[in-house]
């Protein structure tokens, strides 16, 4: 029921939030207007579940009809009718995209698309969870206003991509109008679900803007004896100086004292038969007297956006973000066909990600005989550190027979070995150019970018250090002709990088992996009924 390691590298992008703050404090008081001036980008509430406009695919306010890239949005009232509680639910539907892959395995966003699998994920611009070598964190979903899937090659944008795509998620930003919704939420397996978002002006000449919504949610798995909880709660303001200049500061706070349910089953008793039986749907592989799942998130970053005249804006978007987990569980990872008999080993994860990202972007709107341009140049930079912990003990003592489970098995962690402990750090920079070109119903699309990417890795079992340099360009072109009716044909082709990182335990004198450099082309058609 519900009631509705290069300092100069840092120094040098990090220099040009000195250039903007300047801008902003030179700026003489004027009446405000908040609802004209500053240019109104994609990120604003829809009504329905219809999206025309992106911003993911170009880093500009785009109409998705007119993007020579395949785009697809999942709007906030598309993730209130899903009753998404996932980033990977919201995308069930959406063309491309393999979600839940692990069945009730839901402890992470964890998304296939075009079969490449765990496409990275973006939040406001920026990356969000992305380490040298994997994917981790999680956004609630209503604390998103959209999340749109970017299909084919992305680095020209952002960087390390892998072909598949990436998700770009946008956080609820402060709003002229004013909002004020609580609802509360019961349902199957003992759901709790409270959750509340409120927004409007705080100052009289609406200079000031407030957006607060958060939620706390409890419910039983699939999984018998297992659990998720969440609270989270996203503060923010936007502050408008002058009608040319915004700035807004996004914030939030995640806790999930039950982070999800992450194992595996062997074919025999789910796929084919073992002995005539199936194992029950709800088959707890572990143990819920040692399991432990927990997950804490912080994120404090900024959009700030100035408007020089009619032609020509700067934005910078900033974050930082902090995610802290812990983990303790029973894994199976053997069995044979003619025993109902699982092998499972104990394992304690700990794992510590901090992560930095900031986007200069310089835009100018402008017009060459019979041709519009919108020509977009940015500098950006992101650094992730990420600390890692993996113990494990094996043992005859965790074997279980699913047709008799028997649950709190000794686990003693004093007995375990240290299968991993390392650290890697991630910095990388690009620089990147773009033009989107109109000549009556022709869109023409060109864009490059140039990387320059270092991952240094710390083995702290084996003591050893190891890095690897990627410097690599990347590009994009695309056409498309718009015609009269709504019907939009067009051709691509892009390109993307993604490193494979060197882990130290390769073979000794080999050579680390090449980067993998993909190409694409793409011939596809949108329609957008009403032209």
């Amino acid at each position: 029921m519900i009631f509705k390691n290069n300092k100069i590298m840092q120094l040098w992008v990090l220099s040009l939030a000195t250039v903007s703050t300047t801008t902003l404090a030179k700026t003489q008081e004027e009446t405000i207007l908040v609802t004209q001036g500053v240019s109104q980008e994609p990120t604003a509430p829809v009504k329905g579940m219809v999206a025309t406009k992106t911003l993911s695919a170009t880093k500009t306010s785009a109409e998705l009809v007119k993007t020579p890239q395949s785009v697809s949005v999942v709007t906030r009232d598309q993730m209130d009718a899903l009753d998404a509680t996932s980033v990977s639910q919201a995308l069930r539907y959406t063309a491309g995209a393999f979600t839940e892959y692990r069945g009730s395995s839901n402890r992470n966003d964890e998304v296939f698309v075009r079969g490449f699998s765990y496409v990275p994920k973006f939040l406001d611009g920026l990356s969000f969870g992305a380490t040298a070598s994997s994917q981790t964190g999680t956004v609630d979903p209503w604390l998103l206003e959209r999340v749109e899937l970017v299909r084919g090659p992305a680095s020209v944008l952002f960087g390390q991509v892998n072909p598949g795509g990436l998700i770009s998620m946008t956080s609820k930003r402060p709003t002229s109008e004013p909002i004020h919704k609580v609802q509360f939420s019961t349902g199957n397996r003992d759901l709790a679900e409270g959750a509340f978002d409120f927004g409007g002006p705080l100052s009289d000449d609406g200079r000031v803007l407030y957006r607060l919504n958060g939620i706390a949610r409890t419910q039983h798995n699939q999984v018998e004896d297992y659990k998720d909880s969440r609270v989270a709660i996203a503060p923010a303001i936007t502050w408008y100086p002058n009608d040319q200049t915004r700035f807004t500061l996004l914030t939030s706070y995640q806790k999930d004292p039950d982070a999800g349910y992450r194992n595996f089953l062997p074919a025999y008793g789910t796929v084919t038969s073992a002995n005539g039986k199936y194992i029950p749907l709800d088959f707890n592989v572990s143990d819920p007297d040692y399991d432990q799942s927990w997950r804490e998130q912080t994120m404090v970053g900024y959009e700030f956006e100035h408007q020089f005249n009619d032609m020509m804006t700067f934005r910078q978007n900033a974050r930082y973000a902090s995610i802290k987990q812990k983990y303790r569980y029973l894994v199976y990872f053997n069995s044979k066909p003619e025993s109902t008999l699982l092998s499972r080993r104990a394992q304690h994860e700990e794992r510590t990600t901090n992560e930095f990202g900031i986007d200069n972007q310089l835009e100018a709107q402008f017009a060459t005989a019979q041709m519009n341009h919108t020509l977009l140049g940015g500098l950006d930079y992101k650094s992730s550190n990420d600390r890692q912990l993996l113990m494990r003990g094996s043992g005859s003592q965790y074997d279980m027979d699913w047709t008799h489970p028997v649950y709190g098995v000794n686990v003693d962690e004093s007995t375990f070995s240290t299968a991993s402990h390392e650290q890697q750090n991630l910095d990388q920079m690009g620089l990147y150019l773009q033009d989107q070109m109109s000549w009556n119903n022709w869109e023409l699309l060109l864009s490059g970018r140039y990387d320059w990417t270092e991952v240094r890795t710390t083995d702290y079992i084996n003591s050893e250090k190891t890095q690897q340099n990627d410097n690599k360009f990347t590009w994009r072109t695309g056409l498309l002709y718009a015609f009269d009716f709504g019907l939009s044909p067009y051709i691509s082709y892009s390109t993307s990088v993604m490193s494979l990182i060197c882990k130290t335990n390769r073979a000794p004198g080999s050579a680390p992996f090449k980067t993998h450099y993909r190409k694409q082309t793409e011939v596809g058609v949108k329609y957008q009924a009403g032209g």
